[in-house]
């Protein structure tokens, strides 16, 4: 708790409310800090709100016009600038990508005016931080802390660029929200795995699990296959139809709420190149449903136990993950095994457990 009684204030700067993990993250962050006595302000570049937060919006998007030219960006620039100066921030949280390096060089050395923590949430860290390790140092060698999502994460951080203040916080869960949505009705009326994420580009690598899908025994036991995220769908039809898939695999686009597909699904599949600390996966235990996925860098192996809570495959082994995709289907004493252990794993990621890690790395800096 604050031992101060000035209520502090710390702004929360993201690109959006909606879709993607930091975002998520952020969100959740926002209603654990309020509920220990600091004032909140969320401050987002694009106009798209869906999670629950708490807290003052700061709504930058409503500023971009459809051009989103050199001095519209100007403009809400300078709408950044105003507002923090503005305003007496004890802290400021960034959870932005930042690859633009002149943009980023001015934000973190001239326009943020508080304590600043940055964030890196992707095994692709240059796209948090600049490849050279000078101007890296330069921009962020000087704020309160760089947060890695994990011990693996911060060692790649510090061997590449020898920062000195990186400092690991995982990914949190936040229990009270999956818990309320995760029984509200679907209209699915057969049995079916899920897999969540954008499309957009090909980190998820969708296409190829259609084909893994494919090649399993699942459609002949009429399980599913159900995708949920945003993206270009016609690559993915387009794989449908080669393997001859098209009445078992559904491309259903973004979902507010993911929870009741989780749920009801009969595990999980994540198959990507790579990532930070997925969500998903936290999020699919506590549903209390397994996830089967490559052991890629980083976070899956700090959430999966293999054949204690899920199957973690041999990374971007696709003829082992078609197995351990069929193992869950045929195995119903190993499944069921697994699913008995689903919540209680996900308990050390409870959002009031890595929200201490964050009071600790805050309380710090409180005089």
């Amino acid at each position: 708790m604050i031992l101060s009684n000035e209520k502090k204030k710390i702004a929360l700067i993201g690109y959006r409310l909606s879709g993607g993990g930091s975002d998520k993250v952020m969100a959740n962050l926002s209603l654990f800090l309020a509920k220990q006595g600091f004032e909140i302000d969320i401050i987002i570049v694009l106009n798209e709100v869906s999670f629950p937060y708490t807290g003052k919006l700061v709504n930058l998007g409503l500023l971009k016009n459809n051009s989103n030219g050199l001095f519209n960006k100007a403009k809400r620039l300078k709408a950044l600038n105003d507002y923090l100066q503005s305003n007496k921030f004890d802290f400021i949280i960034d959870f932005r990508f930042r690859t633009k390096i002149l943009q980023e060089l001015i934000l973190a050395r001239f326009i943020y005016n508080a304590p600043t923590i940055f964030t890196i949430h992707s095994f692709l860290i240059d796209h948090y931080m600049p490849n050279n390790s000078w101007l890296t140092r330069l921009m962020y060698n000087h704020c309160l802390a760089n947060v890695a999502l994990g011990e693996e994460m911060k060692s790649l951080i510090e061997k590449k660029h020898q920062l000195k203040n990186v400092v690991t916080i995982p990914n949190p869960v936040y229990l009270e929200e999956i818990l309320e949505k995760q029984d509200e009705e679907i209209e699915l009326n057969f049995d079916f795995i899920l897999a969540v994420g954008q499309y957009e580009n090909e980190i998820k690598q969708f296409d190829k699990l259609i084909s893994s899908y494919g090649k399993s025994i699942l459609s002949q036991k009429n399980i599913h296959l159900v995708i949920i995220g945003e993206g270009d769908q016609s690559k993915l039809k387009t794989i449908i139809l080669e393997n001859e898939v098209s009445e078992f695999v559904h491309l259903l686009g973004y979902q507010n709420n993911p929870f009741q597909f989780m749920k009801r699904a009969r595990f999980l599949v994540l198959c990507s190149k790579n990532e930070g600390f997925p969500n998903v996966i936290l999020e699919s235990l506590a549903c209390k449903t397994p996830v089967v996925s490559f052991d890629c860098d980083f976070g899956p192996r700090d959430m999966i136990q293999n054949l204690k809570n899920g199957i973690l495959v041999e990374n971007q082994n696709w003829e082992k993950l078609t197995e351990a995709m069929n193992l869950l289907v045929l195995d119903e004493v190993l499944y069921h095994e697994i699913k008995e252990n689903t919540f209680e794993s996900i308990k050390p990621f409870s959002l009031e457990k890595i929200g201490d890690l964050w009071m600790d790395l805050l309380q710090k800096h409180i005089e």
